[in-house]
């Protein structure tokens, strides 16, 4: 249901770092790989697009759905396990009239606006067992599925979300504080077994990005860790200012394909590189400035619902932004994390704008119970 809004409520400062973040994108990935350039751009057109049509839509009328948005969901993550595409050794997307789709990027926010109206809903039982085993049910199913693709990093992702969600729903800190001494030596324990050789609790790949990570200077592991290695030595080799976009030099770790997947996963290393340490600084600030705003723009929601959201969107840009960062500095073992508005990758783009679209009409309708009181 579209509304009418007033056009001063609406943050023109948030759509504006939208903008310049995904034009920049928009070079880099041309950069990294120019026949990708005009499709990133065309992404950013419809995220574009989609995004204004969302933010005009009460967001309160949207949850009224939400049951169906989750079964809808797992009909999407179950279609990926069904007649799903193969692409290195993952079946993560589905064909659509010749063009790739991932239903997990979608997930994340039909997760966020599922969770947003079930806690609103039970916003006065939020800490007692039954809410919380049923919310560990509701959330496990598709973990489960996204799991099963297999997408162990997205799997983590959206687990951390959740946790995110529940906090800002009002989870007490005697829970949270239970639940640590709980998740805390059990991740010790999960460590412990993966690392062993014969372990059967994650992917053989998986594990060697692990033990890559924990053990960079064996040789038998130098395959691995070379293509972080390569990342971190580019985002260097740009010094200060870089060397500027579509450089040609033979030692280029873009141009001299020493750094895989750099249009995606390792796009930060393309910016280091060609745009330096002034221009890194500048990615991360307008990824900051973006999750402060949803932040911002959740302290001012007319109810938990648009508080959850805000947080929630915040959250999938933070996780995933530090995690990319993290990963391409060699900080974190190797998990192939997009850069959010930034990496190739339609599907990722269209659905950030989704949730931005959110933010934006959570932001509209922040005087919305004052002004409904005061004609009463």
């Amino acid at each position: 249901m579209i509304r009418r809004y007033k056009l001063k409520d609406y943050n023109f400062r948030l759509v504006l770092v939208l903008i310049v973040l995904t034009s920049i994108g928009v070079l880099l990935v041309g950069s990294a790989d120019p026949s990708l350039q005009k499709k990133q751009f065309a992404g950013m057109i419809l995220g574009l697009i989609v995004m204004v049509v969302v933010s005009l839509m009460d967001y309160s009328w949207i949850l009224n759905f939400n049951w169906i948005m989750y079964g809808g969901n797992l009909f999407l993550l179950l279609l990926v396990i069904l007649l799903g595409t193969d692409a290195n050794g993952a079946t993560r997307w589905i064909s659509i009239g010749g063009f790739q789709f991932q239903p997990t990027e979608l997930s994340k926010i039909i997760i966020i606006l599922f969770f947003a109206k079930y806690f609103m809903d039970h916003e006065e039982d939020i800490n007692t067992l039954r809410t919380l085993v049923k919310s560990a049910v509701l959330i496990a199913v598709p973990l489960a599925m996204i799991l099963q693709q297999p997408d162990l990093k997205n799997t983590i992702t959206i687990a951390i979300i959740f946790c995110i969600l529940l906090y800002i729903a009002g989870l007490s800190y005697k829970i949270i504080g239970g639940a640590l001494l709980i998740v805390i030596p059990l991740a010790v324990v999960f460590l412990f077994i993966v690392v062993q050789p014969d372990q059967k609790l994650i992917k053989s790949y998986q594990r060697n990005r692990i033990m890559a990570f924990l053990n960079s200077e064996d040789d038998e592991y130098s395959d691995a860790v070379n293509q972080q290695e390569n990342s971190v030595m580019a985002i260097g080799s740009g010094q200060l200012t870089g060397k500027g976009l579509n450089n040609n030099e033979v030692a280029s770790a873009n141009k001299g394909n020493f750094v895989s997947e750099n249009q995606t996963d390792f796009i930060f290393s393309v910016a280091g590189e060609e745009l330096g340490f002034i221009g890194c600084v500048a990615i991360l600030l307008l990824l900051l400035l973006i999750i402060f705003e949803c932040i911002r723009t959740s302290l001012r929601a007319k109810d938990t619902a648009g508080k959850i959201i805000c947080c929630g969107v915040a959250s999938i840009v933070a996780v995933q932004g530090f995690i990319n960062v993290a990963v391409v500095t060699k900080i974190m073992p190797n998990t192939g994390t997009p850069l959010p508005f930034v990496s190739y990758g339609l599907t990722s783009m269209v659905s950030l704008y989704i949730g931005m679209g959110l933010v934006l009409n959570v932001g509209l309708q922040r005087y919305r119970t004052y002004r409904e009181v005061e004609k009463s």
